[in-house]
Order: structure tokens, then C-alpha cells, then sequence
């Protein structure tokens, strides 16, 4: 599915409300003058309000891209769009994209 590609200003939650931030965002492209970011490196997540053991399994910590464009690639590495799916560790939850640059769209 076409989408919006993200950025590092893009807005990305844990279902707990945990703030996502890439680790290493691609710095040779650049969308709206910030970088974007790809696939493989996985997003660190901040503020997960989900409790500690033995309540539930802990706060996410880790978000890794499962799904990301199929035919846009950035230096080899598939770009991720505001559709792309990831899965939080410990926590098996989604991240969700809440906003994205509005200029420029991949599939």
C-alpha cells in the first residue's frame, strides 16, 4: 500500500504510549530537510507506561520494522511509510505512526 514516507520528525507511539525515535536515520536522503529512515535498524522506545514484572512483561523498549515499501529502497535498504508495520519488544505490540511528512509518498 502507498504511504507517506517517515522522516526522524515523524511521530511514532508504542501501544502504551511510548515515544519511538530511530536509531540511525538515512543521512544522504533527506525529505522536508530531515532525514528519512529505513528498515533494519530498529527504533528505540521512551515513556512506555506498560508495568514491570511481575504485574505484565515490562515497558517496550526496542521496535523492530517488519513490514516497510516494497519499491523504494534508500542505499539498498527499503524506506519506511506511514503504513509500515513493527512489533515491540518485550511486549509483542505494534508501533503506531501517528504523523508523517505530507510531501512525499512511496509504495
Amino acid at each position: 500500500m502507498p504511504g507517506f514516507l517517515l522522516n526522524v520528525g515523524s511521530t511514532v507511539i508504542c501501544a502504551h504510549g511510548g515515544q519511538a525515535k530511530p536509531t540511525v536515520p538515512m543521512p544522504r536522503v533527506r525529505v522536508m530537510g530531515l532525514p528519512i529512515v529505513t528498515q533494519p535498524p530498529p527504533y528505540v522506545i521512551a515513556g512506555c507506561a506498560n508495568p514491570p514484572p511481575p504485574a505484565n512483561v515490562g515497558p517496550c523498549l526496542t521496535g523492530t520494522w517488519i513490514l516497510a515499501a516494497l519499491r523504494v529502497k534508500a542505499m539498498g535498504m527499503p524506506v519506511l511509510l506511514q503504513d509500515s508495520q513493527a512489533i515491540c519488544v518485550p511486549t509483542g505490540t505494534p508501533l503506531t505512526v501517528i504523523v508523517a511528512q505530507p510531501r512525499v509518498r512511496g509504495m
